[in-house]
């Protein structure tokens, strides 16, 4: 995989993990010979708050954030949060959901309620080229460690943007102490086995 440019943006919620995939994705875009800039977004309560993370590759990058409708992957971790920056994503571009429902203090309150799923998978599908659904959460307890479901997705992310699986794994290791780097390799790994549909 080389393309001239990739957007990236990563939306989930605080103590997902989201900014570790997105310092993965930065360190993968830097092997591959890009210029990269990530930034991450927290909410006012990073545990459970909303977290939204930006990763450009691109010959020269000049913004570190995405305007509307400039993300060619959108990497939805929960589907609400997915939904809420669906906006981010172009019409040639990707969503990559993880199939996980993480209920906001308005629906656990009973103030309001969640917004049913499939509706949001159709959404999603009217704003994208292309939609791809992951266990990733499901993946990780089968793992043994839900924690690891965001690097189930980056494994899964490389899959699909048929990538060099070594050079991934690399930059996953590199981005964790020591006494974590087999169990979060098992979890990259089990998300690139994942059967997945090539991008269409």
């Amino acid at each position: 995989m080389k393309r001239d440019s990739m957007r990236f943006l990563i939306a989930g919620v605080g103590g997902q993990g989201t900014i570790l995939a997105a310092s993965i994705l930065a360190d993968v875009g830097l092997r591959l010979g890009y210029d990269v800039k990530k930034s991450d977004i927290l909410g006012l309560a990073v545990r459970g708050g909303s977290v939204v993370s930006h990763i450009l590759w691109d010959r020269k990058v000049r913004s570190p954030v995405l305007g509307a409708g400039e993300a060619d992957v959108l990497l939805s971790f929960e589907w609400l949060e997915g939904l809420r920056r669906l906006g981010f994503v172009n019409a040639q571009g990707v969503v990559l959901a993880n199939d996980h429902r993480i209920d906001p203090m308005a629906v656990s309150s009973g103030l309001s309620e969640y917004p049913d799923i499939t509706a949001i998978r159709e959404r999603m599908a009217k704003a994208a080229r292309q939609v791809v659904i992951i266990p990733g959460t499901q993946t990780a307890v089968e793992l043994g460690n839900v924690k690891t479901f965001n690097v189930v997705l980056m494994g899964s992310l490389a899959r699909i943007l048929g990538s060099e699986v070594d050079l991934w794994r690399s930059a996953v290791a590199d981005q964790l102490p020591e006494k974590l780097k087999a169990v979060n390799l098992k979890a990259f790994d089990a998300g690139f086995a994942l059967s997945l549909p090539a991008l269409a």
